[in-house]
């Protein structure tokens, strides 16, 4: 991009962020592609490819420790993604960023580093009806385990997280943990967690945010956050999947034990015992996800030249449109807020008689990609008494045009199934 583009508003540069993601420049059944499944998983830029390839092409070699030059490069390239996440979401120090495969791997990392570790019988973690099964799983593994008791935020009738509710569960000297979304991957409401982190400090507890839905949307300070861990996942933030990182407050992940053991992670090892590495290296055993680390870095080189606050502004706009368009669709029930949300939009069909996969199916007919089912989140659909919904969801490089197709698409869509119903 360059340099004078960078000072102007996304929607005024919009064809040239366009050219930079080649997948986005195909047919799909006859139609051209309109992606709206980025909440599931977001395009990748060239600028992210090529860093990619030319790492395997020009810099491949494990990393840490050797002593030839391509080791060397790796390490230094390696190490500086790991910076450029630390300065992303202001992490204090490098080594507060722990590289995971993912989000799910750095939330399991905390359960049961910290979890079995820190959690007895009788102790309360608090967590939302809203959470995806990667925040749910874990903590009822944990429970499992430890007899700690998980205590249940619903949301509210208008899709929000009922902070009433939230208040009640905290009003006891038992809760040692919370764990919550930041941005719901259903409702698209985003939880107040300055808020929540301050109370819960209040109260003893620590703090786990699952930032997956907002570090690619919006400008996250983990520092003014004040959270105790943060998880996110580099496939929604533009870079490859099989990368994540878990941020966590330095002093806490140095009283955590290693997660795994093996290579990387260790200072020394004997026949009857070891002693491991450092922050964050105790945490990353084994030989890691190197290329996809670095092209997580160019990611985050490429989010920073837009601007978050940019793509927060821009992703606003669409969202209003996107929303505003479907609410002229009487057929729809939408679900979240209406107002104060995230850029994505989950919804049925009134009366429950077409199917989400039917929808989703007939709007690939058309060339639109959008996700349908439960999202991996089904106990917030059994609380909806839904099956499963369909999701549209926007990412920085779609357009009002693409919300126009997709709403033309799916008024046909339904029209044409409700003949069969």
């Amino acid at each position: 991009m360059l340099i004078e583009q960078l000072t102007k508003p996304i929607a005024q540069r919009i064809a040239s962020i366009r050219q930079d993601f080649p997948i986005l420049h195909q047919s799909i059944n006859d139609k051209p592609l309109i992606y709206l499944d980025n909440a599931a998983s977001s395009q990748k830029p060239l600028q992210v490819i090529n860093t990619w390839r030319s790492y395997y092409e020009q810099d491949h070699a494990n990393v840490h420790r050797g002593a030839h030059t391509l080791s060397a490069r790796a390490t230094t390239a390696y190490e500086s993604a790991r910076h450029k996440v630390a300065k992303f979401i202001n992490a204090r120090a490098d080594r507060e960023i722990v590289f995971t495969r993912n989000a799910s791997e750095a939330l399991n990392l905390v359960a049961y580093a910290w979890g079995l570790a820190n959690l007895k019988a009788g102790d309360e973690i608090i967590l939302s009806v809203m959470e995806h099964h990667s925040n749910l799983v874990p903590w009822q593994m944990i429970s499992a385990k430890t007899g700690a008791v998980l205590k249940y935020v619903p949301p509210t009738s208008d899709g929000k997280l009922d902070m009433a509710v939230f208040h009640e569960c905290l009003n006891s000297d038992r809760v040692k943990l919370v764990s919550l979304v930041h941005v719901s991957n259903v409702l698209g409401c985003i939880n107040p967690v300055q808020e929540i982190v301050e109370f819960a400090h209040r109260a003893g507890a620590k703090v786990m945010i699952d930032a997956c839905q907002s570090v690619p949307h919006m400008a996250i300070d983990v520092q003014a956050l004040g959270c105790d861990w943060l998880v996110a996942s580099g496939h929604k933030m533009c870079a490859p999947t099989g990368i994540g990182f878990l941020y966590g407050q330095e002093e806490l992940l140095e009283s955590m034990p290693p997660f795994m053991g093996g290579g990387e992670m260790i200072s020394e090892v004997f026949l009857d015992h070891f002693t491991y590495a450092q922050l964050p290296y105790k945490f990353e055993a084994g030989t890691p996800a190197i290329g996809e680390a670095i092209a997580l870095g160019s990611a985050v080189d490429y989010l920073t030249d837009l601007g978050m606050n940019a793509i927060h502004e821009y992703e606003q706009e669409l969202t209003q449109y996107l929303l505003s368009q479907m609410l002229t669709i009487p057929e729809v029930e939408i679900l979240g807020p209406h107002e104060e949300r995230a850029g994505l939009v989950a919804f049925a069909i009134k009366g429950g008689k077409i199917h989400a996969n039917d929808i989703a199916t007939m709007l690939d007919q058309e060339g639109i990609a959008v996700r349908s089912g439960h999202h991996c989140a089904q106990p917030l659909h059994r609380h909806f008494g839904l099956t499963g919904t369909t999701r549209a969801s926007l990412y920085f490089y779609n357009t009002k045009w693409e919300i126009d197709q997709f709403i033309s698409a799916l008024r046909s869509s339904i029209e044409f199934l409700q003949r069969f119903v």
